[in-house]
């Protein structure tokens, strides 16, 4: 049994991911999520590397918002080049459409 307490969306929304990188550089790139929940996202492609407790910035649409990295895969692994991300307490939910949409169609199916 999942030990999720929030609704999970699978998905792959286009973001652009921003912010400062584990060896102190600043990057920009555009990346995938992969799946959402209100007050978070799991996310593939980065190339950068990122370690947890690290804050980057997000944009899906037109809304933005910061993020803890709370979890990155391993270089060398499956799941090198994504990340497992919160959203900061006082940042907006930036997936509110897109979960409104998807539990319509849950809730219809």
């Amino acid at each position: 049994m999942d030990r999720r307490e929030q609704f999970r969306v699978t998905t792959a929304l286009p973001v652009r991911i921003w912010g400062v990188d584990a060896n102190s550089q600043a990057f920009m790139q555009l990346a995938t999520v992969k799946n959402i929940t209100e007050s978070g996202a799991l996310l593939e492609g980065v190339r950068c590397r990122l370690k947890p407790g690290e804050v980057v910035d997000l944009q899906y649409n037109q809304l933005k918002a910061e993020f803890l990295v709370v979890w990155a895969g391993r270089p060398g692994t499956r799941s090198e080049g994504e990340l497992g991300l919160q959203a900061l307490p006082s940042q907006p939910c930036i997936w509110d459409s897109f979960l409104d949409r998807a539990s319509e169609f849950v809730g219809k199916g």
